[in-house]
Parts: structure tokens; C-alpha cells; sequence
């Protein structure tokens, strides 16, 4: 493997799909673009052309069948990597995803793991219009059956999504589209937080913001800002929706008293409520004040003009953890 060196989020995936094929060729990539294009975010570049068409196979438009063909690929005993271009490009696979992908294990009794990869291109904020910036974890949340993980960081788009790869449990790969051009050195030797396991990203001692993917730059942006007003915010990453980390996440929520949950998903029946639903339950008796949520709104996605005014920002999270402030 390369020693450590500087590569944008795009570039660490990348890097994470070359080294897995070279350490096993029963991994084999497929997607609309994914070959001699490179992925419309270029994230297969040069795997084509190193590992040849029948390991970098590009499809037909054909979610469903794209997936489909995938599970009959892992039933043969390979490793399959899915790429959806975008987030709600995804829904026509959902039947193949819910019927068969989350289920083949549970269905067999165990006997016919299906070690498929979907990586997903998710959310807002690059100007998207409607069907490119869609935030759907929460229905692959509520699957049973499935992994959900979405990286933040550099060393974490790398070492999630080999984690992914290796892992014999079928894995949704929610990669946030804005942070592929986000800089970072990755060693790609050294240890990476496993599937399942949340990160404390900033100490604070005020509250503590809660928050996954895409909102992580925008809560440390809002933890600076906040030392202006006097508040130490502590910024917990979750890395992965399921399996959750309760433990880590109610022993920091115990330790400030106050909590809100940020992430750019719509706010109702979103991975939010969950999350303030366990906070409640594992931490009500060290709560100062209830969970509060900063969410997109219960919309459709807005034209891209607007999407500044969807997605959360430093000032709404502000006025969150004041509101914390005043019920405490």
C-alpha cells in the first residue's frame, strides 16, 4: 500500500476500490459510467483500464437490474461493488433491496451471505436539481437486514469502504457528493474506526451536537462559531447509521446534559428522531433540557437558488443550542 499522502475524499475511494481488487479478485464493480468514463464523480477512474471491463463492468440505466444482477453475483460466491450515480437514482433497485438484498441471509437461515457493496452518492449542496441530491438514508435505515455507513472524513471514506467491501452483511455506502473534494492526508495502513463505532470529533463541555456525512463540516464550523457566545460545543460523528453506537453516544451525551441531533434530511420520520428517541430513553435522567433536532425541511428537494435556505447552517444550529440554553 502507498505511504501517507494528500488525496481528496473522491481520490480515497478510489484508492479503497484499487486496493481491494488487488488483494481479491472476487471483487468486481458494475454501475452505469463506472468504466471507461470513470464514474460521473470519476471515483472508478483507471479501474478499467488496470483490471479490465469484467471487473469494471458498465450497465445499462437499469437500477433494478443492476442490483439484481449483484446478488446473483454474490450467490456465485463474488464481491460485487454497486454504484448508484445518484441518491434518487437509486429508488427503481428498492424492490431487489428490500426483498431480496436485506434478506437472503436472514431467509437461508445463514447459509447464503450476500457480500454486496452499494455505494450511493448522496445529498445536497453542489447545486443539484430534483433527483441528484436527495438524503434517503432513513429508508435504508429502516431495512433490516442491511449496514448503513456514511464517511466523513478522508481516513474514514477509505477505511469504511474497505470495511464494507470485506464485510460478508450487505452495506449501503452513503457517500456525501460535497465533501468529494474535501483534502486530507490518508495512510491507507493505518487503523480505521470499524463499522458500528461513532467518533468524537471535538470536545465540549455545552452540549453536544450530534451529526453524520454531510452536516460534520457544518457542526465544527458551528462549534467555532459558538465559543463567541460561550458555549464549548462537543461534535460527535456517528459514521454509521446501522449498526448504531449507542454506547458511545449516550456516554457523551451523560457527560454535557444537552443534545441536537443535525443532520440535512427531512426532519420527519428522519434518522434524527431516532437517534433523539435512544438519546431519550438511554440518557432522560442527565438531560438539562430535551433533544433537539436541525434538520432539512419536510419538502421535496428546492431548486438549487434555494437549497442554501434547505439544508442546515451554522445560524440554525445556533439558535438550537441557545434554545437549549433557555429550557436548561
Amino acid at each position: 500500500m502507498a505511504a501517507t499522502r494528500t488525496l481528496t475524499m473522491a481520490q480515497a475511494l478510489n484508492t479503497a476500490l484499487r486496493d481491494a481488487m488487488r488483494e481479491d479478485r472476487s471483487v468486481h464493480l458494475l454501475g452505469e459510467d463506472v468504466g471507461q468514463l470513470g464514474g460521473v464523480f470519476r471515483i472508478t477512474d483507471g479501474l478499467t483500464a488496470e483490471f479490465g471491463p469484467d471487473r469494471c463492468l458498465d450497465t445499462p440505466l437499469a437500477e433494478a437490474g443492476i442490483l439484481g444482477t449483484a446478488i446473483g453475483m454474490a450467490m456465485y460466491g463474488l464481491r460485487p461493488v454497486v454504484e448508484m450515480q445518484f441518491d434518487a437514482f437509486a429508488y427503481p433497485a428498492m424492490e431487489q433491496l428490500v426483498s431480496h438484498l436485506a434478506k437472503m441471509r436472514n431467509r437461508t437461515g445463514g447459509k447464503l451471505p450476500l457480500p454486496i457493496t452499494v455505494r450511493v452518492p448522496y445529498g445536497g449542496g453542489i447545486g443539484g436539481v430534483e433527483h441528484h441530491s436527495d438524503s434517503s438514508e432513513a429508508y435504508y435505515a429502516a431495512t433490516p437486514g442491511l449496514h448503513v455507513v456514511t464517511p466523513a472524513t478522508v481516513p474514514d471514506a477509505y477505511g469504511l469502504l474497505r470495511a464494507a467491501i470485506a464485510s460478508d452483511d450487505p452495506v449501503i455506502v452513503l457517500e456525501p457528493k460535497r465533501l468529494y473534494w474535501s483534502k486530507a492526508d490518508l495512510d491507507p495502513a493505518a487503523d480505521c474506526e470499524p463499522i458500528g463505532r461513532a467518533v468524537l470529533r471535538r470536545q465540549g463541555r455545552s452540549a453536544v451536537l450530534i451529526t453524520y456525512g454531510p452536516s460534520l463540516p457544518v457542526c465544527l464550523e458551528a462549534a467555532e462559531a459558538a465559543t463567541a457566545e460561550g458555549w464549548d460545543l462537543a461534535v460527535l460523528d456517528l459514521r454509521s447509521l446501522v449498526p448504531f453506537d449507542d454506547a458511545t453516544v449516550a456516554e457523551v451525551v451523560r457527560s454535557v446534559g444537552r443534545a441536537v441531533v443535525v443532520h440535512e434530511s427531512t426532519g420527519f420520520a428522519g434518522v434524527g428522531a431516532e437517534i433523539a428517541a435512544r438519546v431519550s430513553e438511554r440518557c432522560f435522567h442527565h438531560l438539562a433540557a430535551p433533544v433537539l433536532r436541525v434538520t432539512g425541511f419536510d419538502i421535496p428537494y428546492p431548486a438549487p437558488m434555494l437549497e442554501h435556505h434547505h439544508l442546515p447552517g451554522v445560524d440554525r444550529i445556533l439558535d438550537a443550542v441557545a434554545k437549549l440554553q433557555w429550557e436548561g
